[in-house]
């Protein structure tokens, strides 16, 4: 899957990616002028696109609301005990829910949407070049009609946000003149996960995606969480946030997907975005029985989603370190954000010319 141009070193749950003879465009001084400079620029663009304005959001929840996002369903928060209110609090590990539970308590209404500064920590993720405990990204939601509950609204949303990550990808080559070279293409390539699975029916969800990508550059894949001919997903989602069940074709299921490009550096598939359309009431109650999670059902977010409270909405989630890694051509997403690495990672990654924050 790698070429010959990239060393592949692995430890204990985490593993590095080391391009040959790798060398950093910018200092740290430049670089972190230039992190501040594509989450204004970055941020600007892309609620512009999609009508969005911008909130607070909270760095955890009460576990009792629901409002968590549990991913995909085995990574575990980090949770600690309130005093002073005498319950048990999460961390959040994204804003799924919470988003849409605040434009119904903010009064927003039809096409009008969010979007907010999420930081989580997620203690279970495996480290590698793209992955951290730390995770930092611009979550955002907009509401819409139950009539555009369909692949139409979903690729025309995915276009605009395509289009404000190419638009920015420009400004930073304009603006940063030792990144040369544009990577993106002009249009992003749209394909279900059923195709992409009829396609490479031998491989790994991960070899499927590197193989398109690699061919198409940018690629939107459709319908992730639902399970494929060979009864496992694409790759894991929720419940109880995208919408990953209802069919669109005779062969497809699904209202979500991935926004995913090519990494020329590192030769991989690189994942911008998660997003989707989100559960209605019908989607939810499959979702989750077809999860054994049906008892969620009694949890206030969930309850309100049943009695028709909440708006239908469409939303989801863009990195801010994985878009400055990808934009400043960096090898590491640790060299765009302070983390914490594993010392041998550090050790490796630092006579590879890789210096992580």
């Amino acid at each position: 899957m790698f070429s010959d141009s990239i060393k592949r070193e692995k430890f204990m749950r985490s593993e590095i990616l080391l391009p040959k003879n790798y060398k950093n465009l910018l200092n740290i001084e430049e670089t972190e002028e230039a992190i501040k400079y594509i989450k204004d620029t970055f941020q600007k663009e892309f609620s512009k696109a999609l009508g969005l304005k911008r909130v607070s959001a909270p760095p955890f929840v009460l576990r009792k609301t629901g409002l968590n996002d549990y991913l995909n369903g085995i990574e575990m928060p980090v949770s600690f005990r309130a005093k002073a209110l005498g319950q048990t609090v999460e961390v959040v590990q994204s804003l799924a829910k919470w988003k849409r539970n605040a434009l119904y308590e903010y009064g927003f209404g039809l096409y009008e949407g969010l979007y907010t500064d999420m930081n989580a920590i997620r203690p279970d993720e495996y480290l590698d070049n793209l992955h951290s405990i730390y995770v930092d990204q611009w979550d955002w939601e907009k509401i819409i009609r139950d009539s555009d509950r369909n692949l139409d609204f979903l690729r025309k949303t995915v276009r605009s946000i395509y289009r404000a990550i190419k638009n920015v990808e420009n400004m930073v080559i304009k603006k940063f003149n030792k990144i040369s070279t544009p990577v993106l293409p002009d249009d992003i390539h749209f394909i279900h996960s059923e195709e992409l699975f009829d396609m490479y029916p031998r491989l790994s969800p991960k070899e499927r995606e590197y193989r398109i990508v690699k061919e198409k550059k940018a690629v939107f894949i459709i319908g992730i969480g639902a399970k494929l001919p060979d009864g496992k997903a694409h790759d894991g989602r929720a419940a109880d946030y995208d919408d990953w069940s209802t069919p669109t074709t005779a062969n497809t299921r699904g209202l979500n997907g991935d926004i995913l490009v090519y990494y020329p550096l590192l030769d991989i598939a690189f994942e911008l975005s998660s997003m989707g359309i989100r559960v209605n009431r019908d989607s939810l109650i499959l979702q989750l029985r077809e999860k054994k999670e049906s008892g969620k059902l009694r949890l206030p977010y969930h309850q309100n989603i049943i009695n028709g409270k909440l708006p239908q909405t469409i939303g989801g989630g863009i990195g801010q370190s994985r878009l400055c890694m990808f934009y400043l051509r960096k090898a590491h997403i640790g060299e765009v954000q302070s983390s914490v690495w594993p010392d041998e990672m550090k050790r490796i990654a630092g006579k590879h010319g890789i210096l992580l924050l």
